[in-house]
Parts: C-alpha cells; sequence; structure tokens
C-alpha cells in the first residue's frame, strides 16, 4: 500500500498525516441533550468541537435494535451486525441453546479478571486492523473503555491492547488474546488503584452551587436537585461505570498510555480508541435522574477538554486527529410511564409450536426462544419434509395476530418481503447463525418477558439524532445538519489515515473538507 512506501523516509512523510488517531466512542451520547446543556459547558471540550471542527448533528445507524455490543462492532467495521456478525451483547448459540456473551472465548486467559475474551465473533475488519494490516503491523493500536465489549471491538483483531474496569477487582484488566498485560497498565493498577479510588469516591454535581435545570421537562422545579452517590456493595463498580466519574478514570489511563508508550513517536500513524459514558445512572428513566444526567454531560465536556488539550500539548496540535461519534442507543427504560401490557415470548413459541403442529403434525417445530426472537429446528422440518419457508410464513402469520405486537419478521420475509425502511432495519440487525429464525416487534410501551424471567420495556422507533465530531489537520469546520450514516465513520478514518476501508464497509467516506 502507499502507506507503507513512506514509513521509512521521514522527508517525504506527508505533513497532513496524522501521527495519531484518537477515536473517542461515547457511548448514548445525544445531540439533543448535548445541545441543551451546552451553555453550561467551558471553552475547550464540545464548544472547541463545534466551532472548530466538522460537527454531525444526526447520525443514524442503518439498523434496529440497536445496542452497544452492536453499535460499536458497527462504527469500527462500517457494516451493520447482517454482516460483521454481531446482533447484539448476547445471543442464543444454536448448537449449546445457551446464551453468549459476544466477546467470551474460552481460550483466552484475561489478566486482573477471571473473563476469559477475544474480539472473533467479530466476522470483519476493523479500521484498526486495516491501519496493521498497511503498516506490517507496525502501528500501535490501544483501546480504553469502561466495558469489555467495547473496548474489545474498538480494539479490533490485532491490536496491542484492549483494556476495561473489571467489575469484581475494580481494576484495569485485559486479555491474553492480545498478549502479556503491559507493564504500564500493571503500573498504573498499582500506582492509581482505581479499586480504592471507586471506594472512596463521591458523585456530587460539578458545581457549587445549584445551578439550572435544562431538562425543565423532566424535573419537578427549576432548579437541579441535589446527589450525592457513593460506590459500595458487589455491584458497586458497575455503578461506578453508569456514573460521570467513569469518564475522568478512562481519561487518566489514556492520558497516562500517551505518556508511557510510544504512541504518536514517529511517522507510522497510531491509533487510540477510547470509550466514554453519557447514559444515565443505573441505566434509569431520565426523569428519576435529571441533575445525574445533567451533571454528566458537564463532566464530560471537562474531561474531553482535558483529554484533546494534553493530547494536542503532547503531539502538535497538526499531528492528532480526534473522531468523537456515539453508540446511537439508549439503554434506559424507555416508556415507562405508558399502561400497556405484557409479551411473553416463551408463552408465544409454545403456543407456536402448538399450532405447527395442528397444521403439519405433531413434533417439536420450536427449537428455542430467546429475547424477542424465536428459534425453529431446521433438523425438524427437514424430517417433516417440510419447506421450511412454509413453516415461517405459517409462523410470521400466527404471532401477528398475538397482542402487542407490532411486526414479525423472519429470514423469509426478509429475503421476499417489500423492501420497507422497517424491514431494512431488521434485517441489517440479524446475523446469520446468532439470530433467530423469527423476530418479534414488540409495540411501543409492551413489557417483553423472557425465559430467563427478564423484563424489558420496548421503546419502538423513536427518532433520535446522534452527534459525531471530526477535529484535527486540513479539517474545515462546519456543521452538518443532513443525516449521516454511522457506518460511514469507518471509512473515514481509513481515508484520513490512507488506507484501505474495513473489507465489509460499504458507505463512502464523510467528507471533512470544503473542497471533497
Amino acid at each position: 500500500m502507499a502507506l507503507m512506501s513512506i514509513i521509512s523516509v521521514d522527508a517525504q512523510a506527508p505533513t497532513e498525516l496524522p501521527r495519531l488517531v484518537v477515536n473517542i466512542l461515547i457511548d448514548q451520547l445525544r445531540t439533543d441533550y448535548l445541545e441543551m446543556f451546552s451553555p453550561l459547558y467551558g471553552e475547550d471540550g464540545f464548544k472547541r468541537l463545534m466551532s472548530q471542527g466538522r460537527y454531525y448533528s444526526d447520525v443514524q445507524q442503518d439498523f434496529s435494535p440497536v445496542d452497544r455490543a452492536s453499535a460499536v462492532a458497527s462504527l469500527v467495521t462500517g457494516a451493520p451486525p447482517r454482516v460483521n456478525g454481531v446482533p447484539s451483547l448476547r445471543w442464543l448459540s444454536r448448537k449449546t441453546l445457551q446464551p453468549v456473551f459476544c466477546v467470551d472465548d474460552s481460550r483466552y486467559s484475561g489478566h486482573e479478571t477471571a473473563e476469559k475474551s477475544s474480539p472473533n465473533y467479530l466476522l470483519t475488519s476493523t479500521v484498526t486492523d486495516e491501519l496493521k494490516q498497511a503498516t506490517a503491523r507496525k502501528a500501535i493500536v490501544y483501546s480504553i473503555a469502561p466495558e469489555r465489549d467495547m473496548a474489545i471491538f474498538m480494539a479490533g483483531h490485532v491490536a496491542n491492547g484492549a483494556f476495561w474496569i473489571n467489575d469484581d477487582k475494580g481494576l484495569w484488566a485485559g486479555t491474553s488474546f492480545y498478549g502479556s498485560l503491559p507493564d504500564w497498565v500493571t503500573r498504573y493498577n498499582a500506582i492509581e488503584n482505581p479499586a480504592q479510588k471507586i471506594a472512596h469516591a463521591k458523585w456530587e454535581p460539578s458545581f457549587d452551587n445549584a445551578y439550572p435545570s435544562f431538562l425543565y421537562y423532566h424535573a419537578a422545579d427549576a432548579e437541579a436537585k441535589a446527589f450525592k452517590h457513593t460506590f459500595s456493595g458487589n455491584h458497586r463498580f458497575h455503578q461506578f461505570k453508569t456514573s460521570a466519574l467513569v469518564n475522568d478514570e478512562v481519561v487518566s489511563l489514556a492520558t497516562y498510555c500517551a505518556e508511557s508508550t510510544k504512541l504518536g513517536t514517529d511517522y507510522t500513524p497510531d491509533i487510540l480508541s477510547i470509550g466514554l459514558y453519557a447514559g444515565t445512572f443505573n441505566n434509569q428513566e431520565p426523569g428519576t435522574c435529571p441533575s445525574e444526567l445533567q451533571d454528566t454531560y458537564v463532566r464530560l465536556d471537562g474531561a474531553l477538554a482535558k483529554l484533546i488539550t494534553t493530547l494536542q500539548q503532547r503531539f502538535g496540535q497538526e499531528r492528532v486527529l480526534f473522531v468523537i461519534s456515539s453508540t446511537g442507543y439508549d439503554a434506559s427504560e424507555g416508556m415507562a410511564t405508558i399502561e400497556a401490557g405484557t409479551f411473553n415470548v416463551t408463552r408465544a413459541a409454545m403456543l407456536l409450536n402448538m399450532y405447527l403442529g395442528a397444521k403439519f403434525g405433531q413434533t417439536q417445530y420450536v427449537e428455542a426462544s430467546y429475547g424477542n426472537h424465536i428459534y425453529i429446528d431446521k433438523k425438524v422440518v427437514e424430517q417433516q419434509q417440510l419447506q421450511l419457508n412454509d413453516v415461517l410464513a405459517e409462523s410470521e402469520a400466527f404471532i401477528a395476530q398475538m397482542e402487542g405486537v407490532a411486526e414479525v419478521y423472519s429470514t423469509r420475509s426478509f429475503a421476499v418481503g417489500a423492501r420497507t425502511p422497517e424491514l431494512t432495519l431488521a434485517r441489517n440487525a440479524w446475523a446469520a447463525a446468532r439470530s433467530g429464525d423469527i423476530i418479534i416487534d414488540i409495540l411501543p410501551g409492551w413489557k417483553i418477558i423472557s425465559q430467563n424471567n427478564t423484563e424489558q420495556t420496548a421503546k419502538g422507533h423513536p427518532y433520535t439524532s446522534y452527534p459525531m465530531f471530526v477535529l484535527g489537520p486540513e479539517v474545515t469546520p462546519a456543521k452538518v445538519t443532513a443525516a449521516t450514516a454511522a457506518t460511514s465513520i469507518a471509512p473515514t478514518i481509513a481515508r484520513c489515515l490512507r488506507i484501505r476501508a474495513p473489507n465489509a464497509s460499504r458507505e463512502p467516506p464523510l467528507a471533512i473538507r470544503n473542497e471533497e
């Protein structure tokens, strides 16, 4: 590749090529909240990104439903779950009929954790993989995020390391998939001792005095309510990772990484991937914690300002490219105030099996159910000498009559159904061998109960905007309000690095200069 020829000759290194790309992915960052809280920001965080960077205010995923894992996988590969193979945080294994976590891998032991992990469920290359390939693995790639799945998917398949806060120990952990735990992470755990910091942490409003609540439609009064949270008990580290304080800890390790490694010190571009958090405390409804959500954005602004300023001072303003984007979903419980019904997927699967038995002959057609997915036993269908599409068509028609069902999709309808926007979103979210054969879309406000007695309230598909920023050399400041595909982010980073886009990406890169 062209990039290979510029590495060895310093004098020929193009000045516009960044030495370090800082790819920041903020979990659940929303454009409406981002702009609502802007009067509370300082000058060097979001305001700087808006005034000096390329600001895309309406970034959208091309699949639904979206969760953290599927969003991150899509953003780093430039491809939806249908192609990259990661439909959700968990899915049902067709072999064992047991839930699978998206980065679990028993072959690779953990560092500072009992969790065994790898990115091997991710079927396509990431932008970090392509950089490693283009530079004969000379590029340095590290990933730092609060959660394991986020850190690993942002790292890709051939990174130097991925690190997350372990839920049991509260230390920065990693996986042997990327080799041994770097000495600088071990030193940080010993010197900074995140577990001890979390044990003594107190989350209170970042302003000394109460400040106006901009979530006026959530708050009961005009002033932000005082709050104070500490972290104790078995779930203290998980709670900490859903607080505003986690971003300061992530930025602390990221800064230490930049100081302790050779990131950005030669003409081979490197990538530092960073995951931050902008969701609600404990994934509550915004209306139950409006002051906390507001403070999360204020503190996030400060954490970004510190990170951007520190890295630009260290490497030079013209040598660092920042790409800041959002996972593009909302994990808080939705539609809680609407009195709706309850849809039991396990019961629906049992009724479906009875119906198929009456229609085609008694046997066990339904293999399992998980979440809003139902799995058909294809071997049984074949043994009964039936056509799978006939069974799926009958299943769709039967389930569609059940109360609370908005839409029913299957592999059959994905193949032959009319290409409506809703069908396209559902089809892109489906991953072969991991998703069910029948997917049930419940009406907004209905509770879904699955076999493991977990409940989830369906949110429907409300239109929500999510932001993206590009700040760095040769970027023309502008606000772009046109709808932007989230899958174009990875190709955009690749273009800035003069490398090939991830192997499954199809969107063209975004124009970050006026002349493009």
